[in-house]
């Protein structure tokens, strides 16, 4: 049982790490650029991340035999 409780620990601790690892990076990004932040404003918002898609691009590629 006191291995299985230290996996958790562990596996606890590697979650916050990767968490906060993800955060940074987000970070760093959004000050690198404008249209980052934006994007980083967006997620948070409770929005879409990707948006709408555009049916317009439907004949750009060809068919498959």
């Amino acid at each position: 049982m006191f291995e299985y409780e230290l996996h958790r620990m562990n596996h606890a601790q590697l979650v916050r790490e990767a968490a906060a690892q993800r955060l940074s990076h987000a970070a760093a990004e959004s000050v690198a650029s404008p249209r980052g932040l934006r994007r980083l404003g967006r997620r948070s918002g409770g929005q879409d991340a990707e948006g709408r898609v555009s049916d317009g691009g439907r004949g750009r590629f060809v068919r498959a035999a």
